[in-house]
């Protein structure tokens, strides 16, 4: 997917504050916990393969409100929503939740799992 980062608002404020989709691409081995038949996008314009994406897992959204100072610059503003971005890829890569998913007991023995 090539789309990342979708500005949905700009609120009206004396400070830039924008309301912002993230779209964040899912390790494979994780999707499935992430697969909603239900979900949607925040963006009005999301495509049809867009929302399949989302449905599957492979790209979970997050929308953020983010804020600026008076007076700053769009590409100083777009160089933060990137860096957003990052951080939320990154966050998702580092997700241990699911570290030890499947890890059995048959009463003897473990057997590990996870992802």
């Amino acid at each position: 997917m090539a789309t990342q980062i979708i500005v949905l608002e700009k609120q009206p404020a004396a400070q830039p504050v924008f309301r912002v989709a993230f779209w964040v691409p899912v390790p494979t081995a994780r999707q499935r916990f992430y697969a909603n038949a239900e979900a949607t996008s925040a963006w009005a314009d999301a495509q049809a393969a867009d929302i399949t994406a989302l449905k599957n897992g492979s790209v979970v959204e997050k929308v953020e409100t983010v804020s600026a100072d008076p007076g700053t610059t769009i590409p100083a503003i777009q160089s933060r929503l990137i860096a957003r971005w990052t951080a939320l890829q990154a966050e998702l890569a580092a997700e241990t939740t699911w570290q030890r998913y499947g890890t059995t007991y048959d009463g003897t023995a473990w057997t590990a799992g996870g992802f």
